[in-house]
């Protein structure tokens, strides 16, 4: 009894969804995604490194690398907390990451694209 409480523990730690992350940030497909930051001004973030920006972003991105974590967190302190957050990197992974570290921070709505820019290509 007492290890299947241990288990379950276990994965809604790692499998389920934070409370605090709840109903801020949605995950998209790319032409959601896309419909959604088109022909709108939209805090648009891609969390790759300068030297992936360099190689390719979406237009009207903004870098802010998610490996430089005093410029990441000074870089998001700058931004409107209460306007929605497009955020992506190369595949997911760090974006997912920089979500929960966003909703941290107060941000009310972030939009994660699914996949990454490795999909959106």
């Amino acid at each position: 009894m007492k290890s299947i409480f241990i288990m379950m523990f276990l994965s809604g730690l790692f499998f389920g969804k934070k409370p605090q992350d709840s109903g801020r940030i949605e995950v998209l497909n790319p032409s959601t995604f896309k419909e959604a930051i088109t022909n709108k001004q939209v805090q648009l973030i891609d969390v790759r490194t300068p030297k992936e920006f360099k190689n390719g972003h979406i237009d009207g991105a903004i870098n802010i690398d998610f490996f430089q974590k005093d410029l990441f967190e000074e870089s998001f302190k700058k931004l409107n907390k209460d306007l929605p957050v497009y955020i992506y990197c190369r595949s997911g992974g760090r974006s997912q990451v920089s979500a929960r570290k966003l909703v941290k921070m107060g941000f009310t709505k972030i939009y994660d694209l699914k996949g990454g820019y490795l999909i959106w290509k």
